[in-house]
């Protein structure tokens, strides 16, 4: 699966500020880097908010989370974490039960199912994000994620 990021669209009249051209550069490049995602995950009918709680409930473990956990996890806030787990408990993907000790905490955990869906995309999403940066060095590709690790933790 090959998926090209668009070129970067040169505005008629430069960017307020550096910083500025820089916000909108990562949302470009993110929605490119997205779209590769998206178009790998809809032939298994998910999401990728749908795929990410996959993956946050199998690093749980048998265990489990709590709604908000899960929510507080994402990478992408979804503003209707009830529903996307409907969804995913609809197709047999997790299952959630009542807490015995606080019966108004639902913990969702990830089934077999769920699991062995995770285990058939590992593999080509590994695939994607490795074309997806093939041009970049290691170097570089150490370098950028030690930035956006600064932008993240630090940037608000």
């Amino acid at each position: 699966m090959t998926t090209r990021l668009k070129k970067a669209v040169k505005p008629q009249k430069p960017a307020p500020s550096l910083e500025h051209e820089v916000f909108l550069n990562l949302q470009q490049v993110a929605d490119g880097l997205l779209q590769g995602v998206v178009a790998l995950l809809k032939p298994a009918g998910l999401s990728p908010a749908q795929y990410n709680v996959l993956r946050i409930l199998r690093g749980a473990g048998p265990d489990g989370l709590a709604c908000r956990e899960t929510a507080e996890r994402m990478i992408t806030r979804d503003p209707d974490m009830t529903r996307l787990l409907d969804r995913l408990e609809a197709r047999g993907l997790v299952s959630r039960s009542r807490n015995s000790d606080d019966r108004r905490v639902l913990t969702t955990r990830i089934t077999e199912q769920g699991l062995q869906v995770l285990q058939r995309l590992d593999e080509p999403i590994e695939e994607l994000h490795t074309q997806q940066l093939a041009h970049l060095t290691k170097s570089q590709l150490h370098a950028l994620a030690e930035l956006l690790e600064l932008v993240r933790t630090q940037g608000g």
